[in-house]
């Protein structure tokens, strides 16, 4: 657990090293609700965002994403018009491609259980592609993932590929995308506060505990009596043992004849 703690501790403590430099917004709550418990610590996150990527004339035909060419023409985390796409466009001078990415959120955990609630939380939601993944150091991280993306060319080379009716088409499905993504954070945010409040109340809650005791002295109570050789009648074997341990003794007197 201090381990957990001493690694939280430094990780909240490092710069933002992200485009933006801070928070989406959006996903904000969801971060400072996880980064509030004691058992949670977020490395990276995006509340979904629309985005006109332009990359060199290759990367078109390479099957890996390409990063460090990359030049954002437009990147907005809300629904956005034709007009701005448009305009966006008129800077292209490579190959570009419309994308939808939605919510993502990476989380270290401290236990397995933990991650597991959270897995249990992002699917419930909607985030269907997320996961979890346990290091070799013991390292457990939670992916918050979802599978309604978008990626269409439409430039290439600097020279428009596409028609403008194809543009505002394409621009309609993506607000589509994001609006539902908006949705989800919504609906994960609203059942990941659940969730945890009634973690921790069944974690605090002494219930079990009591149950756990009360079983233990029924069962000090039929040892006692067997040793004693006290002969009881079965209406008050009942009644001092109850349902579920009439049963259970039926079963200890079926064990004894068969050995």
């Amino acid at each position: 657990m201090a381990a957990f703690q001493q690694r939280k501790a430094q990780r909240l403590a490092r710069a933002d090293t992200s485009r933006k430099g801070g928070l989406d917004e959006r996903a904000a709550p969801v971060v400072q609700l996880l980064n509030g418990r004691a058992r949670f610590c977020t490395t990276s996150s995006c509340a979904g965002r629309l985005l006109l990527a332009q990359g060199s004339a290759a990367d078109i035909n390479s099957c890996e994403i390409q990063k460090k060419d990359c030049t954002w023409l437009m990147v907005t985390h809300e629904t956005c018009v034709k007009d701005d796409v448009m305009t966006a466009l008129e800077k292209a001078t490579g190959d570009v491609v419309l994308k939808f990415e939605p919510f993502v959120l990476h989380v270290l955990c401290q236990e397995l259980q933990d991650a597991q609630l959270l897995h249990s939380v992002a699917i419930d939601s909607g985030f269907r592609n997320s996961g979890i993944t346990v290091g070799r150091g013991g390292k457990i991280m939670m992916a918050v993932r979802s599978t309604h993306c978008l990626e269409v060319p439409l430039c290439h080379k600097g020279k428009l590929m596409v028609s403008e009716e194809y543009i505002e088409f394409l621009i309609h499905v993506a607000n589509r995308k994001m609006e539902e993504n908006m949705r989800r954070i919504d609906r994960f945010y609203k059942r990941l506060e659940l969730a945890l409040r009634t973690a921790a109340s069944a974690n605090n809650s002494p219930s079990e505990e009591r149950e756990n005791c009360s079983v233990y002295v029924r069962r000090r109570k039929r040892k006692t009596i067997r040793e004693q050789g006290v002969d009881t009648s079965a209406k008050e074997h009942n009644e001092e043992l109850g349902p579920e341990d009439d049963a259970e003794s039926k079963l200890d007197i079926f064990a004894e004849i068969t050995i």
